[in-house]
């Protein structure tokens, strides 16, 4: 089975339990595929953990959630370590995140402290507990969901935060057709029971292999920079994307491309991503803010010229 066809019965299986919302489906799997993590903005109820599970389960991977609230302590996500009586030696005792697939559910509601402690697992693949530190395993990856700004018991995530995750997405309201499609699957049953394993670890990490060894040309290259570049100059953005963002829209082009079933990315691929990977990114001006129109993504693939390949 070539890439494109491993991708597609992946997502086949997914959209057993997930109904109409193909195209987040896709921008999720791009963003696994090129080993990045996902920050879902949404209201409460709308199948975020039901997605995270069914994709958990495709993929053959371990899974943990925990649901964040201001009491959350780092060591519930990190491990602690604990005195062994029979053994005479402290041991390290796993925290949540010791998973290949952890899902954040409402970050936004944990202390700055908690939120910190996964931020090394994000970033490093370890943490780090009494001054040991613990690799996560192999392949891992956040989903993460926060609320929308100004939901009751939130905070927002800072911008270092913001700029680990590779793609911020959102489900959205099913449509009523989907809805109602949601609720006849129901009724015979769990649809996440529906959902068979299409790879395993191993598997997932030789496609991720294969995605980071897809060519990218100066040319394309040169695109992605001259992207990235242009939030730091536009006039309404007060703080452009940092070369974090550069690395995460080349890898999100990278499986773009694998995924389309070639070996070469193209500027298409990079225009295709671009709205999902840099924005969150980016601090607006006030004027910006209060102009519901402006869309950074839109104005800036405009205003960059794509380069002719071919």
């Amino acid at each position: 089975m070539n890439e494109s066809k491993t991708a597609a019965a992946i997502l086949a299986q997914v959209r057993r339990a997930v109904v109409g919302k193909d195209e987040v489906l896709a921008r999720v799997l791009l963003a696994i595929l090129a080993g990045g993590h996902i920050l879902l903005e949404d209201i409460p109820g709308v199948g975020k953990t039901t997605m995270a599970l069914a994709f958990s389960k495709a993929l053959g991977l371990d899974y943990n959630r925990v649901q964040f609230t201001p009491d959350v302590m780092p060591s519930d996500i990190t491990g602690f370590t604990l005195y062994n009586k029979e053994a005479g030696r402290m041991e390290y005792q796993p925290g949540a995140v010791l998973c290949n697939l952890f899902l954040a559910d409402e970050l936004n509601r944990a202390t700055s402290r908690t939120q910190s402690a996964l931020l090394e697992a994000m970033e490093e693949g370890q943490v780090t507990v009494d001054g040991v530190s613990h690799p996560v395993p192999r392949p891992f990856l956040v989903i993460a969901t926060q609320n929308p700004a100004g939901a009751s018991g939130t905070q927002p995530l800072p911008d270092s935060q913001m700029d680990r995750f590779m793609v911020r997405l959102s489900l959205g309201y099913p449509a009523p057709a989907d809805e109602m499609d949601m609720v006849r699957r129901r009724q015979g049953g769990n649809p996440l029971d529906s959902v068979e394993q299409v790879v395993d670890r191993e598997g997932l990490l030789a496609l991720r292999e294969k995605a980071g060894a897809v060519y990218l040309s100066d040319e394309v290259l040169d695109y992605i920079v001259r992207l990235v570049g242009a939030t730091r100059e536009h006039p309404m953005i007060l703080q452009g994307a940092s070369p974090r963002a550069t690395l995460a829209l080349a890898a999100m082009a990278k499986a773009a491309a694998l995924v389309r079933g070639r070996d070469y990315v193209n500027p298409e691929d990079v225009e295709l991503v671009f709205p999902d990977v840099v924005p969150h990114r980016l601090i607006l001006s006030p004027r910006a803010e209060g102009d519901k129109s402006f869309d950074p993504a839109a104005e800036l693939l405009a205003r960059v010229s794509a380069p002719r390949i071919g």
